[in-house]
């Protein structure tokens, strides 16, 4: 991704108040509450208010910042890749999709599979 790219994603998911991620602001891009937020990044719902726990929660966020920033930039569009992530099947996975990969820890596998899709590999 380019500096461009990852500074509009600073831009839009970063803190205003410090230079970590913001959970709210994930959370309300996606459509779901910091309980569920936290469910799927697999931390305590109390960690992500925690400002002793804002290391933790940040790189937590990353993957799932990184992947929603990617499949924007594919899709074209924040809404359609919030779309993608939540309902759409990854081929391969048995049904599952970005956002049940990301809560069974596998959001390696879904940035990989973004990769290739980017790269021209039809999965």
């Amino acid at each position: 991704m380019a500096a461009t790219g990852l500074s509009n994603v600073a831009a839009r998911f970063g803190d205003e108040h410090s230079s970590f991620l913001s959970a709210r602001r994930v959370a309300e891009q996606l459509g779901v509450t910091l309980s569920e937020l936290a469910r799927l990044i697999g931390v305590a719902r109390n960690t992500l208010a925690a400002k002793s726990s804002a290391r933790k929660v940040d790189s937590a966020l990353s993957n799932v910042v990184r992947i929603l920033a990617m499949a924007s930039e594919m899709a074209g569009d924040d809404n359609r890749a919030v779309i993608w992530f939540k309902h759409q099947p990854i081929p391969g996975w048995g049904g599952k999709t970005a956002f049940d990969l990301v809560g069974e820890g596998k959001s390696d596998r879904v940035l990989a599979y973004l990769e290739a899709v980017r790269s021209g590999v039809y999965a």
